[in-house]
């Protein structure tokens, strides 16, 4: 491994979703409480996630650019984004700095 590459950690892909951004309330899905759990092993990266709702039109797109973004790390050989709907997402998973600054 090059040692100039970063290591392929849940922490690493926890940064690179801070780019990926719910287009609706323009804001990341990690600050937005949406990333629930990241694992890293052999090159292979499962993300469990949700949606504001379930019915939520953006959905596609948000998920479309978690692959693009994680394939994109060095190291990843495969990515599997699990959509869970348990715990159900509610505002309070909003990081409290940006909650605070949306007056929640």
């Amino acid at each position: 491994m090059d040692p100039e590459t970063p290591q392929l950690t849940p922490e690493l892909v926890r940064q690179t979703l801070r780019q990926v951004k719910d287009p609706e309330l323009d804001l990341n899905i990690v600050d937005l409480g949406l990333v629930y759990d990241i694992a890293v092993e052999d090159g292979h990266v499962r993300i469990d996630m949700t949606l504001t709702s379930p019915g939520c039109p953006a959905g596609p797109m948000i998920t479309n650019d978690v692959y693009r973004q994680v394939r994109q790390l060095p190291g990843v050989t495969d990515v599997d984004v699990e959509i869970v709907w348990e715990p159900y997402w509610t505002p309070e998973r909003i990081e409290p700095k940006i909650r605070a600054m949306m007056g929640f």
